[in-house]
């Protein structure tokens, strides 16, 4: 599965690693311009919808439910978003016009990597599972320019290196659940606090401070304080506690007393 990245055109992709080099530049001036932002298919990140629901001053819920569709991410079960696309012709992107993105300085992940695609999604395992992909769409005239990049420097200059970073514990929840036998599935209750988790962090920050939570989890005063005012620090720790929900993995604990009381439970 490829995060980043489409491949509608039905090209073979060129696997590329961070030091391969390519030719690409896109600007007003290519006759193609906006021609990539219809008829696509983008899949959201969490930091993706932090950025975006800032930028239009709206609550995670609030654009959630103007601007995504919600789907079940396949062979893992888990939900995710895409992109709601334009009731028109084109299927449009709703931030596009023809003059470009409305929303450029905050646009998702996947238009910031294009023409790359991520084809590892591993921004956590080491180097060696690093590759990406470019497919040579034939609409694309930005493969005619001469500017010349390096794969790593792409990612710098378009900001993904930095995206990557703070998706990198919700990749990892995906790469790990891809590995569960088929028949392994995960309850309603579950896809919805995965799903609140990832996406609507304004619900979650709720859930954190307004429910039994920080009663239950011996959870040190600092990150407390910090969660309640960093979004990406508020991301990290959902997927952190989603990665010990799901996999037993990490260092959340339950507290001593509901500890003691679950262990009791046990016994009887």
């Amino acid at each position: 599965m490829d995060l980043p990245g489409n491949n509608e055109a039905g090209i073979e992709p060129v696997k590329l690693g961070p030091d391969n080099r390519f030719k690409f530049e896109c600007h007003k001036g290519v006759k193609c311009f906006t021609k990539c932002c219809r008829g696509i298919n983008i899949m959201l990140t969490p930091y993706d919808i932090v950025r975006l629901k800032n930028r239009l001053k709206l609550s995670s819920t609030e654009f959630l439910a103007i601007y995504t569709v919600p789907e079940l991410l396949e062979k893992t079960d888990l939900p995710v978003v895409t992109l709601k696309l334009m009731d028109d012709d084109e299927k449009s992107c709703p931030f596009v016009r023809d003059d470009g993105c409305i929303i450029y300085e905050d646009r998702p992940t996947s238009c910031r990597y294009y023409p790359l695609g991520v084809a590892s999604l591993s921004h956590k395992e080491g180097i060696d599972d690093e590759f990406y992909f470019f497919v040579n769409e034939p609409h694309c005239l930005g493969f005619e320019e001469k500017k010349e990049w390096a794969v790593s420097e792409w990612r710098k200059d378009q900001g993904v290196d930095v995206q990557d970073e703070i998706n990198s514990e919700w990749t990892d929840l995906l790469v790990r659940k891809r590995s569960f036998p088929p028949n392994v599935k995960l309850t309603e209750k579950t896809k919805k606090m995965f799903f609140t988790a990832s996406y609507d962090i304004d619900q979650f920050k709720k859930f954190i401070f307004e429910s039994s939570f920080l009663t239950l989890y011996d959870i040190k005063q600092d990150e407390i304080e910090k969660i309640k005012n960093d979004e990406p620090a508020l991301l990290d720790f959902g997927f952190r506690w989603l990665k010990f929900l799901l996999y037993k993995i990490g260092d959340f604990k339950l507290n001593e007393e509901t500890a003691a009381s679950r262990a009791k439970k046990t016994e009887k």
